[in-house]
């Protein structure tokens, strides 16, 4: 990840999967910082923390890497279910071309069922 920051320590593996998006998955470590603040005594992974996930794997499965893409808004964010310390997320990636860059969907889930629904868009950096 270099040296870009991030609420999430853990990193973020990639399935590619013949015919169909990817799917992208995290073991969510009871270690992470964020839970020393976020409901002590009762830890909850930050919402915040399950958009990263899925911002960290959309830009690792971006259908056109060659080019150099940042998050430019966020469509939606539906949280469905607590994410806890230990859980394993995944997520299937659905990408659609944009006029303006990509727009990445993603339903979010544990070993519980599903977790969040998140929908990002992406536009090519501009040359500074």
């Amino acid at each position: 990840m270099g040296t870009a920051c991030s609420p999430v320590r853990g990193a973020v593996e990639v399935e590619r999967r013949a015919g169909q998006g990817p799917v992208i998955s995290l073991t969510v470590d009871p270690a992470e910082p964020v839970f020393s603040g976020h409901y002590p005594g009762f830890p909850i992974f930050p919402g915040v923390c399950v958009v990263e996930f899925v911002h960290r794997g959309a830009l690792a499965t971006i259908p056109d890497p060659d080019r150099s893409w940042e998050l430019s808004r966020i469509d939606k964010v539906r949280f469905l279910a607590p994410v806890r310390p230990g859980d394993r997320l995944t997520a299937d990636i659905t990408w659609e071309r944009q006029e303006d860059g990509w727009r990445c969907a993603a339903a979010v889930g544990t070993e519980r069922g599903s977790a969040a629904q998140v929908r990002i868009r992406f536009s090519e950096r501009k040359a500074q």
